[in-house]
């Protein structure tokens, strides 16, 4: 009986074994499925509602972009949750790389001007102090125009619409008045009613008067030239800012943001969450979504070459520091050309003006203090000397002045030549940006380049694509992205940046023939060397009350300043010409220069020659 049991318990025994198989495979099938790491990775990233994701993967899932044979753990919602997820992840990577640059000109932009306003500052109270000092009878009424001067060529280096030539012309319209009735003739205030009308009658004239020579137009040539490239150089920076700004808040095209959830969460919906996209896939797609982009790399390789070269111009022989410690040179020799040419401007102010009556009681030395004769037309005014002084020759001669702000020396960190290099050092990673920002998009965790990787499809060994390049034209080729039409918002940011460089271009037509920093030297003193100066050297402290060194750091331009030889000038010497007292300036030292001895030795010899 046993053994006929036994039999028919033998004959079910396959049938159990295959039934725990099925059931053991079916078990491991459905957790090899499970959409477990598909939710938790869908919360870790803050995609959307977890809701949102099944537990289970689904077999009838119409998807729109993560189209695939086989079960899915997306849902058409989720699909929408990614695309917005990926817009914000995306333009957050282009930001976080483009911040380092926005900030870059940012924060040399704002040194850039708080140095300028630092050598506004320094010049100003360098002007103050020959008011204050040399011509103390001007001080009290000149120093208000000395402040509106100053306050218009800060805002016209911060970019507002002022002419440096009109805040000159202004300032020495407005300080022809007081030198007049207080320089020229001091008594004039005493003799007759001075008031409103006498002062409009003066500013109007003095363009044509000519009271200060040469050395206005001079003086506004010059600041003109240097602080024409300091102001272009913060409307450059400030166009830098708008191009980056612009760049950082674009919209993704709708085949972009396809393609970007296509490498980055379609593999997702086949569980597998962990696994990166090859390079050359993520490199066609980034170069499609930045396609436009990419057309501005050579602009923005233009705007970063004028950058430098408005430096250069700028920072590279101190141009802008010398120009604003000569406007003190220039106002000096101003009033000294309209005292030594007193009787003549006299004259002249009466024949329009009607003002003074008999001669002015300046004309008559009152004090030995420093008087002199005033110069017939064939010997000249008081210059800077024969030949104009290098830059750093400039900066040694200023060099007691303790505050200069670029005062030669290696202790000096914050002058604005050091801040120029700084700014060029740092605008040198970046001028190829826009060219590898997507490669910049495409490395370290973000992608993986080895025998497993994410080619949008499935996983490969490698990606075996077309990789194409940059730009729009290359994106005919794409593989993965569809590129139709340019980014409006770009194209106009492209169009803009171009024409600010053919702008730049023709405003200063010379840029690119300035000086390498490596020609033009570093401008710091060798060791062993000092700044200290004395007498002999031509360098004393200023505000002495002679100011004898006011003009040894002018322009070669003001070599010869009074009448000129042969009757050019437009006002004669008076055959005998009366005593003019002279404040600010001294002409003794006419009689060191060499040229002065050779004529003298050569009269001495024609009379010997005649004995």
């Amino acid at each position: 009986m046993s053994q006929g049991v036994c039999p028919r318990v033998t004959s079910y025994g396959p049938f159990w074994i295959l039934s725990a198989v099925l059931f053991a495979l079916s078990v491991i099938d459905v957790d090899t499925y499970s959409c477990h790491e598909v939710r938790t990775a869908f919360q870790l990233r803050q995609v959307g509602p977890l809701h949102r994701v099944p537990e289970t993967p689904g077999t009838d899932v119409d998807l729109l972009v993560c189209k695939h044979q086989g079960p899915s753990c997306c849902t058409r919602k989720m699909e929408e949750s990614y695309q917005i997820a990926v817009k914000r992840e995306t333009l957050h990577n282009i930001h976080s790389y483009s911040y380092e640059l926005e900030h870059l000109i940012s924060r040399h932009s704002n040194a850039f001007q708080d140095m300028f306003q630092y050598l506004l500052s320094f010049s100003q109270g360098h002007l103050s102090s020959l008011f204050e000092g040399t011509y103390s009878t001007l001080s009290r009424n000149a120093l208000p125009h000395v402040n509106q001067l100053f306050s218009s060529l800060s805002l016209y280096l911060r970019g507002a619409n002022v002419s440096v030539d009109g805040a000159i012309q202004q300032f020495f319209n407005n300080l022809f008045p007081l030198v007049y009735t207080q320089l020229i003739n001091p008594g004039i205030e005493g003799s007759m009613m001075v008031g409103s009308e006498m002062a409009d009658c003066l500013r109007m004239i003095r363009q044509d008067v000519n009271p200060f020579g040469p050395h206005p137009a001079i003086m506004a040539q010059e600041l003109a030239g240097a602080m024409g490239t300091g102001r272009h150089l913060s409307l450059a920076l400030e166009e830098g800012l708008e191009v980056m700004d612009a760049t950082g808040n674009f919209s993704l095209s709708r085949e972009c943001v396809k393609g970007l959830v296509k490498m980055v969460y379609c593999s997702h919906c086949r569980g597998l969450t962990l696994i990166k996209p090859c390079v050359g896939y993520c490199l066609n797609v980034m170069r499609g979504c930045l396609a436009s982009v990419s057309e501005l790399d050579q602009p923005w390789r233009r705007y970063t070459s004028l950058l430098e070269q408005l430096t250069h111009a700028m920072a590279g022989h101190h141009s802008l520091e010398l120009a604003l410690l000569g406007v003190r040179g220039h106002i000096d020799e101003a009033l000294l050309y309209a005292q030594l040419h007193g009787p003549l401007i006299t004259a002249t102010v009466d024949k329009v003006c009607g003002l003074s009556t008999g001669e002015p009681t300046g004309m008559q030395p009152t004090s030995p203090e420093v008087t002199t004769l005033a110069m017939t037309s064939s010997t000249p005014l008081p210059s800077a000397g024969p030949s104009q002084p290098l830059p750093e020759q400039k900066l040694m001669r200023l060099a007691h002045l303790s505050s200069f702000p670029l005062k030669p020396s290696k202790n000096n960190k914050h002058s604005l030549r050091t801040l120029s290099r700084e700014f060029l050092m740092y605008l040198q990673r970046y001028k190829s940006f826009f060219a590898a920002l997507p490669e910049m998009l495409c490395e370290g965790d973000n992608v993986v380049d080895d025998s497993t990787c994410w080619s949008g499809d499935d996983v490969v060994e490698s990606y075996t694509g077309r990789v194409v390049g940059n730009g729009l034209h290359a994106q005919r080729q794409n593989p993965e992205v569809k590129v139709r039409t340019p980014n409006p918002t770009l194209a106009e940011v492209k169009e803009r940046l171009e024409r600010f460089n053919k702008e730049t271009q023709e405003r200063f037509p010379k840029l690119g023939q300035m000086e390498a920093w490596e020609e033009l030297g570093s401008g710091e003193i060798d060791e062993g060397s000092t700044t200290e100066c004395d007498d002999e050297d031509g360098c004393q402290a200023s505000g002495d009350g002679q100011d004898k060194t006011s003009h040894t750091d002018v322009s070669n331009e003001r070599k010869s300043t009074g009448r000129q030889p042969g009757g050019d000038s437009p006002y004669e010497s008076p055959v005998k010409p009366p005593s003019v007292r002279v404040v600010g300036g001294s002409l003794s030292a006419i009689w060191m220069r060499p040229w002065t001895l050779v004529l003298l030795l050569t009269a001495l010899c024609f009379q010997w020659a005649l004995f």
